[in-house]
């Protein structure tokens, strides 16, 4: 019997040995395995603090702190500090900490911008865990963010997307249809045509009006997003290739959307840089009702609603040949290469937190600044109810089927002044369109060239 006693006493402390030994692994594990196993939240974690950048307005910047604070609770073990600051102060102070390895863990980036931090080294690959945490089908703009080797480079934290706002009191003085889903170019510009004016209370169609004193516009247009890249697309031609490091600029299809673009300006039925010069701000014109149409993402909403317009959303004409293209920028939350691994997981934590939760995503919603990202509260009354007007925002949603991102590169701000400067010159006629697109694919070309071919 003494053996015995012996026997289960040794197998006893085998089993305690292993048991602790067990124990032991597991909480290695979680000390450098992965985001949900380190960060989670529970007793045993290490508490973790990280850095989170983003730009805000003072609507924005409480609703985000309440989130802040709502995150926290849920993951003790986590603390956010915040560095926040308007647009342009945010960006200029962030790229100044990059430089200097200073950047935040996490930070909101301008959708633009995305891959100009993947491409220098700034930004997290996600691609494994987007892979691992996120399901897909069950959000908008995740594509957006991706590289052409397929790699994933920032989350959506909001999304825009252009549509044709249109003036309904405009529309209705002067007896003009309203937009439908088939306009092609060529039929926005001949109902836009019937809503310019003149000082002296002519049309565009009228003999005898002067393009020089236009006091209602038909369309506001200019930039990037809210003017000659849906065009430009629509029409077949663009400006970068697929891999987004050279130009394709000068293209018989980009020739016919100018020549669109040029005409209209010309006759004074769309806005030109010179006439954009009159106004408080280029946004100001479709507010302030000069202007019966204009391109405009979703931020554009909140303009309108407090100019306490009377307007609506259609989806951008077609093109010639039926294609139609709208603008998106996907801003997006980027993790910090240069993080450690534990403050990397954290940082992973919020963007989840971000991304999966529907009442985080209801209460961001509720600001009106952005598509939500999430489809279930996107196609939901949160979004598609929030307000009065415009009554058809399902147009934001379908906008999202044909959405193409602008050409985001690591130069995108630099290829995309050159390309202004040159379009410029034709928009005033300053420039035949074939000298502005041939000079333009020139310029833009050694823009690329100076970052790619190094």
């Amino acid at each position: 019997m003494k053996k015995r006693k012996g026997f289960y006493s040794w197998v006893t402390a085998l089993l305690l040995i292993s048991i602790i030994v067990s124990g032991c692994g597991n909480a290695g594990d979680g000390q450098s395995g992965t985001a949900s196993s380190g960060t989670g939240g529970g007793e045993e974690d290490k508490k973790v603090e990280i850095l989170l950048g983003y730009y805000s307005s003072d609507s924005s910047d409480a609703k985000m702190k309440e989130l802040i604070e709502q995150f926290e609770k849920q993951h003790p073990n986590i603390t956010v500090k915040t560095q926040s600051a308007p647009y342009g102060q945010f960006y200029q102070k962030l790229d100044t900490q990059i430089a200097a390895g200073q950047a935040p863990d996490v930070w909101l980036s301008d959708g633009v911008y995305v891959m100009k931090y993947a491409q220098r080294g700034a930004a997290k690959d996600l691609t494994d865990w987007i892979a691992r945490d996120l399901k897909a089908d069950e959000y908008y703009g995740l594509d957006f963010n991706k590289d052409a080797d397929g790699r994933y480079w920032g989350v959506p934290q909001g999304i825009q997307v252009g549509v044709l706002f249109y003036n309904k009191e405009l529309f209705d003085k002067a007896g003009v249809a309203y937009p439908s889903d088939e306009w092609t170019w060529e039929d926005l510009k001949s109902s836009a045509a019937k809503l310019t004016v003149d000082a002296g209370g002519k049309t565009a169609e009228d003999s005898g009006f002067d393009a020089a004193s236009v006091n209602q516009f038909g369309l506001t247009f200019f930039s990037i997003t809210e003017g000659w890249f849906s065009v430009m697309k629509s029409y077949g031609g663009g400006t970068l290739d697929e891999k987004a490091e050279n130009s394709i600029i000068n293209s018989p299809e980009n020739k016919q959307a100018f020549e669109w673009m040029v005409d209209g300006m010309q006759r004074g039925i769309i806005t030109d840089p010179v006439d954009l010069k009159s106004f408080q701000s280029n946004t100001a014109v479709f507010p302030s009702g000069s202007a019966a149409m204009r391109i405009g993402i979703y931020a554009r909403v909140q303009a309108a609603n407090e100019a306490g317009l009377n307007y609506d959303v259609a989806l951008l004409p077609k093109g010639p040949d039926g294609k139609r293209v709208s603008p998106v920028i996907a801003n997006s939350w980027v993790v910090n290469q240069k993080s450690s691994d534990e403050k990397a997981e954290a940082a992973w934590e919020w963007i989840k937190y971000w991304a999966t939760e529907d009442d985080v995503q209801k209460q961001w919603t509720e600001l009106g600044e952005a598509v939500p990202v999430k489809k279930s509260v996107a196609e939901s009354e949160v979004f598609l109810k929030a307000g009065e007007q415009p009554a058809n925002r399902q147009a934001f949603l379908d906008s999202l089927e044909f959405a193409q991102t602008l050409d985001n590169n690591a130069v995108w701000e630099e290829w995309v002044g050159k390309f202004n400067e040159h379009a410029e010159r034709a928009f005033l006629g300053d420039a035949t369109i074939d000298q502005a697109l041939s000079e333009a694919d020139a310029a833009v070309q050694a823009v690329l060239d100076d970052f790619y071919k190094k």
